[in-house]
């Protein structure tokens, strides 16, 4: 493919995820009935998408479709990567240009006069107009930093399987299969992928376990929790294990993991026996005794406002019912987790959310409901390279 059909095939699945259809089905869809399109077209026809999708505000305003939230989500996708192709320094001319079959159509003479550069702040950042004045609120000084960031490409990170590798020898077996890797400080397994990325996955250092897709701040959770050999562990809200497979990695451990969604554990056990490891699997609620975990993580469900860089449409569609309706089932979720945990055990709350709503509030309002005790909170900042997350770690009421 030429980068102008390229560029076509962009404009035409923004078109059908503008219409309702998630992102990722569309590229799947897409990727079926294409099979003309290589692997090198197919990643950057994924980039342009997800790119637009990052930057749906600023690029709708860049290429003349307005710079209201409501005109951004009624942007056409060629005006998204007509403006997207602005902010990238490159001319749209010498791609709009009718040349194939498969290039857009040239522009026309409203779209050839780019609009004024001058976005205000909120749009330049790509923040939803409503969120704003939250998200200034609990940032403070970190809002353009952190909203800066997170209209982005998100890195490649990996952990490497401290039951199969230290960190040098898993660098040194990606190398040997040209693929790229260096340490990253923010955990003490995490690796940050360069070139040859996109090769990790036919890699036999994936194959054989030696290392697990994590991004780096999911790591540091993990590495902050009060883990000791021998303990009960359970991983409430496990989703497809990722922090379950990197306690388990962490120390000796009888491990479960449990998601209301069976389905998102149904690769666990396959990964759990790539990476060499033991964890039980335990779907059903009714199967996690009361009391009878040293610790218990509870990842909850949220706006994921920390990770928009790798999922740009839950920025779109968050509204303040849905955040409403995830701030009642994070108190679910903390009521539940809190009832398996051991006299003189630990609750851990986790989320990858940048909002102060689901992360200090809720533990604030928990805490006053429940007699469990703040012993540590901590935010990991997407300025620093991996996603947001934010962490607390709770003591259950003493015993009278």
């Amino acid at each position: 493919m030429t980068p102008a059909a390229r560029v076509e095939a962009a404009i035409a699945l923004l078109d059908r995820i503008r219409g309702g259809v998630p992102a990722e089905q569309a590229l799947t869809n897409w990727g079926r009935a294409s099979r003309f399109a290589g692997s090198g077209d197919r990643a950057a026809v994924r980039d342009h998408v997800f790119d637009a999708l990052r930057r749906r505000r600023s690029a709708a305003a860049l290429g003349g479709a307005g710079r209201d939230d409501s005109d951004a989500a009624d942007a056409p996708g060629r005006a998204l990567m007509l403006g997207l192709l602005r902010q990238q320094g490159v001319d749209p001319a010498t791609v709009f240009g009718g040349a194939g079959r498969h290039a857009p159509a040239p522009l026309g003479p409203a779209e050839a006069a780019p609009p004024a550069s001058n976005l205000p702040q909120n749009v330049a950042l790509d923040c939803p107009e409503w969120l704003a004045p939250r998200l200034a609120a609990d940032l403070g000084a970190r809002f353009a930093p952190v909203l800066g960031i997170l209209r982005e490409r998100a890195g490649v990170f990996v952990r490497v399987n401290a039951r199969r590798a230290a960190p040098a020898a898993a660098i040194a077996a990606l190398a040997a299969e040209g693929i790229a890797a260096r340490a990253h400080p923010l955990a003490p397994w995490a690796l940050e992928l360069g070139a040859g990325a996109a090769r990790l996955r036919l890699s036999r250092a994936y194959a054989e376990g030696l290392v697990e897709l994590q991004d780096a701040a999911s790591q540091a959770v993990v590495a902050a929790l009060p883990l000791g050999h021998g303990m009960r562990v359970l991983d409430f809200c496990a989703g497809g294990g990722g922090k379950t497979l990197a306690m388990a990695a962490q120390a000796d451990l009888t491990l479960v993991a449990h998601d209301r969604s069976a389905s998102r554990l149904r690769d666990l056990p396959v990964r759990a026996a790539r990476a060499g490891i033991a964890v039980e699997v335990r779907p059903d609620p009714r199967d996690l005794p009361a009391g009878g975990f040293d610790l218990v993580l509870a990842d909850a469900p949220c706006s994921g406002s920390g990770a928009w860089r790798r999922q740009p449409e839950a920025k779109w569609t968050l509204t303040d019912g849905r955040l409403a309706a995830l701030g009642a089932a994070q108190a679910e979720v903390l009521e539940a987790a809190a009832r398996r945990v051991a006299p003189g055990g630990v609750l851990a709350y986790a989320t990858c959310s940048i909002l102060r709503a689901e992360n200090e509030a809720a533990v604030a309002a928990f805490v006053a409901r429940s007699g469990f005790r703040l012993r540590e909170e901590r935010r990991f900042d997407p300025c620093a390279g991996g996603d947001g997350f934010y962490l607390a770690l709770l003591d259950p009421p003493a015993r009278a």
